[in-house]
């Protein structure tokens, strides 16, 4: 049996991960594909659940992305193209390198469209109350720009239909532009 890839695909909200993501893990042409989605994760937790967004789940926040890492790492071992949809920040990157050490193919892909697009996108859509997702979203962007040595691996999806980005993103894959080192 073939191994499968990761395929993560990072942003802040309001960029397409999830919608991106969906497609690509239908389109792809593994026989077999997986769209992981990491706050399904945060979701497990039934006691003593910390906001992601706060700096004191820090620890809950690795232990998190260890476990979905694991869960990946399964799924690609057993021939799956795993599209990984969520906030995967560079500062969540290291056990994810340590995977490619472990030859694991793993691609990062940020997409990213302008703090305008971003935030018309995410604001209404979001189940937390407008004050509140206003300061998160755009702390969110903030995060994910000036990315020194990971801007290659960013996507502008402000002009872009959700189907050019799943194109774009097929493209970048294949070309394996986008693997993490």
């Amino acid at each position: 049996m073939n191994q499968g890839r990761m395929i993560i695909i990072t942003g802040s909200p309001g960029t397409g991960k999830s919608t991106t993501a969906s497609l690509v893990a239908k389109k792809s042409h593994f026989s077999k594909s997986v769209h992981m989605h990491t706050d399904d994760f945060y979701g497990y937790i039934r006691k003593g659940a910390i906001p992601p967004f706060l700096p004191e789940s820090q620890e809950q926040n690795v232990i998190v992305m260890e476990a979905f890492l694991e869960a990946a790492k399964r799924f690609a071992r057993g021939g799956f193209d795993v599209i990984i949809d969520g906030i995967v920040g560079p500062w969540f990157l290291e056990p994810w390198q340590k995977a490619v050490q472990d030859h694991y193919e793993v691609h990062y892909i940020i997409l990213r469209a302008t703090k305008e697009e971003t935030m018309n996108r995410a604001i209404n859509r979001s189940k937390l109350d407008k004050d509140a997702n206003t300061e998160l979203v755009e702390k969110m962007w903030e995060q994910f720009n000036h990315l020194g040595p990971y801007e290659s691996h960013i996507m502008d999806t402000t002009n872009q239909s959700t189907e050019q980005s799943v194109s774009t993103i097929l493209a970048v894959i294949e070309r394996k532009s986008s693997l993490l080192t």
